[in-house]
């Protein structure tokens, strides 16, 4: 095994569990509910069921990323023992909280000159993020060395596909991401939009589709012609999701009939309070390593 750290934030949206199976290290977002200040740490202080169930009921959300200090705090606990440190961040599409990880990274060198810290932009997020984290465990568990590890993530991290349905637009319209006029018309065509994260991390809608079966076949199709080796991909696959366990219970089962190949089952996992805020319930997201390092799409 690498005797180094790697590292990220709990925007990556595995569970506190496969984060300490995986030696993945994380630290925290913020965020609040009505005004209450929770630290998003898996739900831990807050189950997700109790989250969603307060958005549902009209409860106001903010998040708040983690601060330069904070980033500081988390990496010394490391590099004082003599470790070196990768720290992979949330999509820069999403959230600026990659600077405030190099101002520490850039504090830190000057303190221990002698350890290596590297700072990677995942240009991904949710259980994307958490699955390009999860590649990066087995290479070094693998005895990859984290330069030659670096340039690998950095080489490879357009290579996870993301894409995402939603079934509730509310929360859309009140994040600013879509209008009310479409929200509204969207609601009474039961408009449900396909979207994934480009090239630059930023999340990019893609088709609009009505009714949640079709969305659900379409997010599949989605898979079919964009993983690598297409039916034949023998890859990991995750999906993420807010407060519709059986949504993403319904795209599981037809992955794993489409593709026989995969490796193990699909893994459902809770989208965080972080990402969650923004998304509120009712949205289901799909990720697997693609056929290649571009993510644009053009239908």
């Amino acid at each position: 095994m690498g005797d180094y750290i790697i590292s990220c934030s709990s925007t990556a949206d595995l569970s506190k569990e496969h984060f300490e199976k995986r030696d993945i290290k994380y630290i925290c977002f913020h965020f609040e509910l009505d005004g209450k200040q929770y630290t998003d740490d898996l739900g831990q202080s807050i189950a997700f069921e109790d989250f969603y169930r307060a958005m549902e009921n009209g409860a106001m959300t903010r998040t708040s990323q983690i601060n330069a200090d904070e980033f500081e705090e988390h990496f010394e606990k490391y590099v004082s023992c003599g470790k070196d440190l990768i720290h992979v961040s949330l999509s820069s599409g999403i959230s600026g909280v990659v600077n405030s990880a190099m101002i520490a990274k850039a504090n830190l060198s000057e303190k221990y000159p002698d350890r290596k810290i590297y700072v990677v932009d995942s240009l991904a997020a949710s259980s994307g993020y958490g699955l390009l984290m999860d590649k990066m465990a087995d290479l070094r568990d693998e005895g990859m060395g984290i330069e030659e590890l670096y340039n690998w993530v950095m080489d490879n991290r357009l290579g996870v596909q993301h894409w995402f349905f939603s079934t509730d637009l509310k929360y859309y319209v009140r994040g600013g991401r879509i209008s009310k006029a479409a929200g509204f018309f969207g609601g009474a065509l039961n408009i449900c939009p396909l979207l994934n994260v480009d090239n630059e991390g930023k999340l990019i809608p893609r088709m609009k589709i009505r009714t949640k079966k079709k969305v659900i076949r379409a997010i599949a199709d989605m898979m079919e012609e964009n993983a690598k080796d297409g039916l034949d991909y023998s890859g990991k696959c995750y999906i993420s999701h807010s407060a519709c366990i059986d949504d993403a219970k319904a795209v599981a089962k037809l992955v794993e009939e489409r593709f026989p190949n995969i490796n193990g089952k699909v893994l459902i996992n809770n989208i965080g309070t972080t990402i969650g805020s923004h998304t509120g319930p009712g949205t289901v997201a799909l990720f697997f390593w693609g056929n290649g390092l571009n993510r644009d799409y053009t239908s």
